[in-house]
């Protein structure tokens, strides 16, 4: 929400600092892969202790609790 609040105040602001449409739709373009980028980024830094549990997880699983069984 935020990003978008970013890009609707950018948006104004070039508005009314006479930039042409065609310079405002390319950094209205640019900010809004630079904040979802961010965002993107700040989901991962917020998801990361269920993204270590989840690999910690897997790792158990795989090395303590699958073992492979062979038939002789």
């Amino acid at each position: 929400m935020l990003e978008l609040l970013f890009l609707v105040g950018f948006a104004f602001v070039l508005m009314f600092t006479g930039i042409t449409m065609v310079g405002m739709i390319a950094a209205l373009a640019v900010g809004f892969i630079v904040m979802a980028l961010a965002g993107m980024i700040g989901m991962v830094f917020k998801l990361l202790p269920w993204i270590i549990v989840i690999g910690v997880g897997i790792w158990f699983f795989k090395n303590k609790v699958n073992q492979p069984r062979y038939r002789d």
